[in-house]
């Protein structure tokens, strides 16, 4: 039986923290809130438990999975740290970044995929704050959703996929961004960026001159290329329909969406502005054409929604490459398995 507890993100009552804190410790799994996705998490120590969470989730063991901590300087209990690192936590910790350093032994392999690296976050989310203090170590936690479906924005997301897999799910309302955290790695006095998110490629380009991004963001892994930090090799965030991302100028997908409303059993997820122009059947709006931390929001409970439509195909914009765009660019193409038209 998984246990569904409400707990006041504004205020986290301490009791309740103390009882999922405890279910961390015993080894248990505790799926919780933070400012980007819902994640399930685990004592990062524990290799037994990190395994329990690709159980629970159906995630492929080498795909590795982030630890969270309390505070930035809580990475030197589990990895090798540098002067980049705490350039990068003054400017964005606690929030949504993750680094990946070199791991040190206190972290076993099964929560990094067997790589000798290890990726931290210190999220903001007072919720996940509160939990990782009351535990008193690490917690591992990728987003709290069946691999490969999209990631859960709300506590009813988890509920709907991990009920009955874990040992307590934390309903503490909606996350505030919506995608998950921005990933990089450290090499030298050089960045790669691996997963873009809310902070994006311009505002780490302010804390170091050399960031480079990674070919995987807006490419396809190769087959034999091991993954680096989560989501760069398997399908993610899929719907149960095949998604395809319309690629041209608004007027000409506006008219194509129009067609296919017409003459296929689609669904459309499009800008609040098209809805005047689309016929309200099957029709998602996930925000303003230009409001792109609105779109970043909606993203995954759009693609959740969409599942209950039963549609045979997909259309969507293709999103732009700037700013938080590339996270949804990133997210979206992945969800679409790479497919994009031209229209």
């Amino acid at each position: 039986m998984t246990e569904i507890i409400r707990i006041n993100a504004e205020s986290p009552e301490v009791e309740k923290l103390r009882v999922a804190a405890d279910i961390i410790r015993a080894g248990g799994l505790v799926a919780f809130p933070t400012e980007t996705v819902y994640g399930l998490g685990a004592d990062a120590t524990d290799a037994a438990a990190a395994k329990k969470i690709y159980a629970a989730k159906g995630r492929p063991s080498d795909n590795p999975l982030i630890i969270h901590i309390a505070a930035p300087e809580d990475a030197e209990r589990y990895a090798h740290t540098c002067e980049l690192y705490y350039s990068l936590a003054r400017a964005f910790m606690p929030g949504p970044i993750t680094v990946i350093l070199p791991k040190k032994d206190t972290i076993p392999d099964s929560v990094t995929g067997g790589l000798d690296s290890v990726a931290v976050r210190c999220p903001s989310h007072p919720i996940a704050s509160a939990l990782i203090s009351a535990a008193g170590v690490a917690i591992a936690a990728p987003s709290a959703n069946l691999s490969g479906s999209p990631s859960p924005t709300e506590a009813q997301h988890v509920i709907a996929d991990l009920s009955g897999r874990v040992d307590m799910i934390i309903d503490g309302g909606e996350c505030d961004i919506g995608l998950e955290s921005t990933i990089v790695k450290i090499d030298g006095d050089s960045l790669t960026l691996l997963r873009p998110g809310a902070v994006t490629y311009d505002a780490l380009l302010c804390v170091c001159e050399n960031v480079s991004i990674a070919p995987a963001v807006t490419e396809q892994l190769g087959e034999n290329e091991r993954p680096l930090s989560p989501g760069m090799k398997y399908r993610h965030y899929a719907p149960k329909a095949p998604l395809i991302l319309l690629d041209g100028n608004d007027a000409d997908i506006i008219a194509y969406m129009k067609r296919a409303q017409k003459t296929e059993n689609c669904a459309i997820i499009c800008y609040d502005e098209d809805a005047n122009e689309l016929s309200a059947d099957r029709l998602i709006t996930i925000g303003a054409k230009n409001d792109l931390n609105a779109q970043a929001n909606a993203l995954f409970g759009a693609l959740r929604k969409v599942n209950s439509f039963d549609a045979d195909v997909i259309y969507a914009h293709l999103p732009p490459k700037e700013g938080i765009g590339l996270a949804l660019y990133n997210r979206m193409i992945r969800a679409a398995a790479h497919t994009i038209k031209k229209v």
